[in-house]
């Protein structure tokens, strides 16, 4: 007999299904692609994680909040890719978790998911392929969106002329307002805003809009429950976050008493945590966030539980312009997306002459790019003139 906690020849080790492959990047890339740098660069408030292979090859990725992480990027993730396979990028997600598991949150995923996303790029261009491909093969080319950005340091009258607008200005074809007063237990941003704003927004909207509420854990259930029939009523498509996110027995007691779909996980990166919500019908529209969670292959091990309990998945996404780039490809590859997916939007955008293409909706969708990696082209004069945060390299 094997001594405990040794594996004998009868044992196998079981793998939890959401660890499984979800890609095949040696499929799709044919010959190893060795990692020899990471470096973190800033040009003004853009900040970029940039990785080079052996032979010369280099992806980039816009990154979001990573001033906040610096040393866990440099210091704890990025070792770990020096002199790795990229193709192997599944494998090495996961030993960046399991190395540094006592740190598990949005300050690890994040890092993770950037140097991961930046790698994504690197493969594309060395194979010749979009990220979606990469992903397994490109099922849409356009992805439908819905406004989001929304704040509450606005009246309801205020932030209702935003959307308008916005609609008006994009062709979009959904908004998503903040409702309550953010993990506020009940508060208003200011007394009676909530209501207003929702009704003002269905008939300044009018029915043809598809209209989401966020109210950012601002509730208690019964609170939640009272807001939620009065979504109902108005014919909103769902209801995100309405308790604080690790709440998850409040978040459940809603979803159970709403005919409205709950919508929650943008601040979850466990995969254990996601399968146990999915399970306890926690919630029926799944949002994990690219960055919080860990990168491409983490939300598409999301999307394959979701889509095995017949759920769609709508990314939680706040990113815009160069740094977009990753939501588009996810979706172009991710058969179980809903009907509409985030776009933040407050005002008019310019092109940036430092990236390109411009990623803007147009007519309610916005084109995937179809450059390889991501797709996204930072002018060169541009990094080089980038302050290097740190670096490391083989």
């Amino acid at each position: 007999m094997a001594a405990p906690g040794v594996l004998g020849a009868a044992e196998t080790k079981i793998t939890p299904q959401w660890e499984r492959p979800v890609f095949d990047l040696p499929r799709a890339v044919k010959t190893p692609v060795k990692i020899s740098s990471i470096e973190l660069l800033r040009n003004e408030s853009n900040w970029f994680v940039r990785t080079r292979s052996t032979d010369g090859a280099e992806g980039v990725v816009r990154t979001k909040q990573v001033e906040d992480y610096v040393d866990i990027l440099l210091k704890r993730v990025a070792p770990i890719y020096l002199g790795q396979d990229a193709r192997d990028l599944e494998a090495l997600v996961d030993e960046a978790y399991i190395k540094n598991y006592k740190m598990a949150g949005q300050a690890l995923f994040c890092p993770i998911a950037y140097i991961e996303e930046s790698l994504f790029d690197l493969l594309g261009k060395t194979a010749k392929k979009t990220a979606g491909e990469l992903m397994g093969g490109v099922l849409r080319t356009e992805i439908p969106v819905y406004l989001s950005g929304s704040g509450r340091d606005t009246t309801a009258e205020e932030e209702v002329d935003v959307y308008v607008r916005g609609v008006e200005e994009t062709g979009a074809k959904g908004v998503k307002f903040k409702i309550g007063g953010r993990m506020s237990r009940n508060l208003d941003a200011y007394p009676g805003r909530t209501p207003k704003l929702i009704q003002l927004a269905r008939k300044r909207l009018g029915d043809e809009i598809v209209l989401y509420a966020d109210a950012n854990g601002s509730y208690e259930a019964k609170m939640a429950i009272d807001v939620g029939r009065r979504l109902e009523e108005l014919d909103y498509r769902f209801f995100e976050e309405p308790c604080p996110w690790q709440e998850y027995d409040q978040t459940q007691t809603v979803t159970r008493a709403l005919r409205i779909p709950v919508a929650a996980g943008e601040m979850d990166s466990s995969l254990w945590q996601f399968d146990w919500m999915l399970r306890n019908e926690v919630m029926r529209i799944v949002q994990p966030d690219l960055n919080y969670n860990g990168g491409f292959v983490r939300a598409a091990r999301v999307a394959r539980m979701a889509k095995e309990y017949g759920l769609k998945i709508t990314p939680h996404n706040t990113q815009t312009g160069a740094a977009a780039a990753n939501m588009l490809h996810f979706c172009s590859a991710t058969e179980n997306i809903g009907e509409l997916m985030e776009f933040a939007w407050r005002k008019p955008r310019q092109p940036s002459s430092w990236y390109g293409p411009f990623l803007d909706v147009v007519d309610g969708v916005v084109q995937v790019p179809d450059g390889h990696g991501l797709g996204v082209e930072i002018d060169p004069d541009y990094l080089a003139k980038a302050e290097r945060i740190g670096m490391i390299q083989v």
